[in-house]
């Protein structure tokens, strides 16, 4: 980013909607005929496609960045203007933009911000710079049948990431792309059109027996190896409880039992616990936990040996021996659910064979429209602020209070491991925002909208507008994992 910016989360965001918005441009002068897809985030980028698909090379991705160049350093003014939804939906027929007319003819609000580049105009989810020369870093790489993206990060000090393909991880939003065509649901205007025409019943039977049917294939697959230690990990509000709730039962099903053990039960004592940067006790670094004990522990439970299992008492910052001591019976498996569960630090003497690595995010595939994505870690923190606000005794303030360390944790411990992964769930569902509005907006609205994170609440607002509520969700199963954050599930 240019020396004059400030390096903060709003300004990076702005950075990221204008590189977008030049990005799309570029591309659309050089195919006029085509349409430019913003799908999803694929390690530190975002992946793009080009429609009908164009054959990608080494030439083509420089005339891109050629014609993108030439944008930022002509700083073209992009121009802002607040219109009505009808005058909208005028300007987007005419632009043949037909995913933006659909969105906005769905839904009921009375006015949006739509902004021009040369003589196109675009919508975009949150704000841009007044000119395209407040952009100067980005990358493209080929990738699979489209692009990827590259933007400066914060956690590589607003710089460019080197970009690693992540294939587990991008075979999980292909399959998730294959189920939203099943379903015929793939942006927020058939959403809202499946709920407009009292078809949305169908639309969350199918996305939740897509979902049995897939913890029912890791199931049968755990029970066709010879792994009897199962790890699950994942970020924040991904479903992990409900996940592991249901695999149990599915491993039930093939006649197998299992035991869970928690990771925080080997803590180590509090005097032992790293400090961070600022010498508070860093409980999220592996540091923190007794993985010699750990693995001990697991090694002769898988050897059949009778282990007494530790409890971490917080109170006075020590383990506790205060259970009966555990056996490991035949067909039992031990479910393990943390932070840690891909680091192969944690399981580093216990043979991989013995190891089924899980893990579980939200990666929804869902997009706004054409051009807007819906960002994984906002549809985490909606979730998050439900569950906190229904359980925690949290209101949406402190969450967003906690959420900036969340999500560190989360870049340092669990993102860099997830291609270690035997196998990911994607915990989302592509109706859930329809149902999660109704919970959320009450939440919402109670942040300051004069406070600190007045941007933060504006952002999710205008977001949440683009979906119609589900007023009855009666029909949602009490399996759901959507039941862990709105409540009435069966694993409360």
């Amino acid at each position: 980013m240019s020396d004059n910016q400030i390096y903060s989360d709003r300004s990076l965001k702005k950075y990221f909607n204008t590189l977008i918005l030049i990005y799309v441009e570029a591309v659309m002068h050089i195919f006029p005929d085509t349409e430019v897809f913003i799908e999803y985030s694929v390690d530190k980028g975002l992946y793009t496609e080009i429609r009908p698909e164009v054959k990608l090379n080494s030439k083509i991705i420089n005339q891109i960045k050629l014609e993108m160049l030439q944008l930022i350093e002509s700083n073209q003014s992009i121009e802002k203007k607040c219109v009505s939804r009808h005058e909208a939906i005028d300007i987007f027929k005419h632009q043949r933009m037909n995913d933006k007319v659909k969105l906005l003819e769905g839904i009921d609000v009375e006015s949006i911000e739509i902004f021009r580049i040369n003589q196109r105009f675009y919508n975009i989810y949150g704000d841009v710079f007044d000119s395209t020369g407040e952009v100067d870093q980005f990358d493209l790489r080929i990738t699979g049948n489209g692009i990827v993206l590259l933007f400066p990060r914060k956690e590589d000090n607003f710089d460019l990431p080197e970009y690693i393909h992540q294939e587990n991880l991008f075979n999980v939003f292909r399959e998730a792309e294959r189920w939203a065509k099943l379903i015929g649901i793939s942006n927020a205007g058939d959403l809202n059109q499946s709920i407009s025409n009292k078809k949305i019943n169908d639309i969350i039977k199918v996305s939740e027996a897509l979902h049995e049917k897939k913890i029912a294939q890791i199931a049968d697959t755990i029970c066709e190896g010879q792994a009897k230690v199962i790890m699950i990990a994942g970020p924040s509000s991904s479903g992990k409880t409900t996940f592991a709730n249901r695999l149990g039962i599915q491993l039930m099903v093939n006649g197998k039992k299992f035991k869970t053990i928690s990771l925080d039960n080997y803590f180590v004592d509090r005097e032992f616990t790293p400090l961070d940067h600022k010498g508070n006790y860093d409980f999220d670094t592996i540091e923190a936990v007794d993985l010699e004990l750990f693995n001990e522990d697991i090694n002769r439970l898988l050897k059949g040996e009778e282990v007494q299992l530790p409890t971490f008492n917080f109170l006075i910052g020590k383990r506790e021996y205060i259970n009966p001591p555990s056996l490991m019976n035949d067909g039992e498996y031990i479910v393990i659910e943390g932070i840690h569960g891909l680091n192969p630090k944690l399981t580093k003497h216990i043979k991989k064979a013995n190891v089924y690595k899980i893990y579980i995010s939200a990666l929804t595939p869902l997009n706004i429209d054409n051009q807007n994505r819906i960002s994984t870690t906002d549809l985490r923190l909606i979730r998050r602020m439900i569950r906190d606000n229904q359980y925690r005794g949290h209101n949406a303030t402190r969450t967003l209070e906690l959420w900036e360390n969340v999500v560190k944790g989360e870049n340092k411990y669990i993102f860099p491991f997830q291609e270690n992964a035997d196998v990911m769930f994607n915990s989302s569902l592509l109706y859930e925002l329809a149902v999660l509005k109704k919970y959320a907006l009450p939440v919402i609205n109670e942040i300051d909208g004069r406070g600190r994170f007045k941007d933060d609440k504006n952002r999710l607002l205008e977001f949440l507008d683009y979906f119609k509520i589900i007023d009855d969700d009666t029909i949602i199963p009490n399996t759901s994992i959507i039941k862990e954050f709105i409540g009435g599930g069966c694993y409360e």
